[in-house]
């Protein structure tokens, strides 16, 4: 028997050194039993990170996880955001809905995303207001990033969660994949060799930037950056050993302790913003430049 115990894991770099160090330490395992412990805080979004890297760690099923202690508050939250139902835990009701559910999707579950997205994310009321155009631009950035996953990591599953805050005025969406990451993506498609995945993270966040063909991509990435930008908001992408965010308009990226071969996209929107966002002149906008 394994123990792991997870302490403290937030969004930050420390939190996500903690799960990847995991993945790192047991993804070669075979016939163990790995037992986790959850015992201080766990940001609830992180569930889709935990949730890829368990799975890779399982290698079907020739490893056995089992959950056996975690922090009572922790354990009511991954119920109720439906984690724990993946691990033989019964699924609690979320009566202050402020959980956004876990979700293990496949590469065929588009339009299943879509609806999920809008439901669990857009529609909410704590989410910032907007016109109809621009609640549909936004929609469109993020799913452009599922399609992402699905066309150009060449990933099993993708891996999704989030989690309102009220008290900290957060509500937080995380995109997971476990396919090629971004350096390789970007190798492949571009014939750019040896690209580091620092460098490849701050090329795919440049406006006009993409691994598609024959199309001057960026606009849907620049729209979804702008508007978390002036909402006061956070994005996190972690992919190899990369650690990229934008916060307070200020772009930085930094090397993580730990490899993680995926792919991870964090979204952080302030819900004590009272803004109500439109585009100058919606009809200018081209629907087919997204990153």
């Amino acid at each position: 028997m394994q123990k792991v115990i997870l302490s403290n894991i937030h969004n930050d770099t420390r939190g996500y050194n903690q799960l990847i160090k995991m993945y790192q330490r047991h993804k070669e395992d075979i016939f163990e039993d790995i037992e986790l412990d959850l015992t201080s805080w766990f940001d609830a979004n992180l569930s889709a990170v935990l949730g890829a890297i368990l799975d890779k760690i399982k290698q079907d099923g020739l490893n056995n996880i089992q959950f056996r202690n975690i922090k009572g508050d922790i354990q009511k939250i991954l119920q109720k955001n439906n984690f724990l139902s993946f691990y033989g835990f019964d699924r609690l009701y979320d009566t202050y809905h402020t959980t956004i559910e876990y979700k293990k999707l496949k590469p065929t579950d588009t339009r299943y995303f879509n609806a999920y997205l809008e439901e669990e994310l857009l529609s909410r009321s704590e989410f910032p207001n907007m016109t109809e155009y621009v609640h549909e631009k936004i929609s469109e950035s993020i799913q452009e990033m599922f399609i992402n996953a699905i066309y150009h990591s060449r990933t099993e599953f993708i891996y999704t969660c989030g989690q309102f805050h009220p008290a900290r005025h957060e509500l937080n969406f995380t995109i997971v994949d476990t396919g090629i990451g971004f350096a390789k993506r970007i190798e492949e498609s571009l014939d750019i060799p040896n690209i580091s995945s620092k460098d490849a993270i701050m090329w795919a966040m440049t406006d006009g930037n993409t691994t598609k063909k024959d199309v001057s991509g960026g606009l849907g990435l620049a729209i979804l950056k702008e508007f978390i930008t002036i909402n006061k908001g956070k994005m996190q992408i972690i992919s190899g050993n990369a650690y990229y965010e934008l916060s307070n308009d200020i772009e930085t990226i930094s090397i993580l302790d730990y490899f993680f071969d995926g792919s991870v996209i964090s979204m952080n929107f302030n819900t004590n913003d009272t803004t109500t966002y439109t585009f100058e002149n919606e009809n200018e906008i081209d629907l087919d430049d997204i990153f």
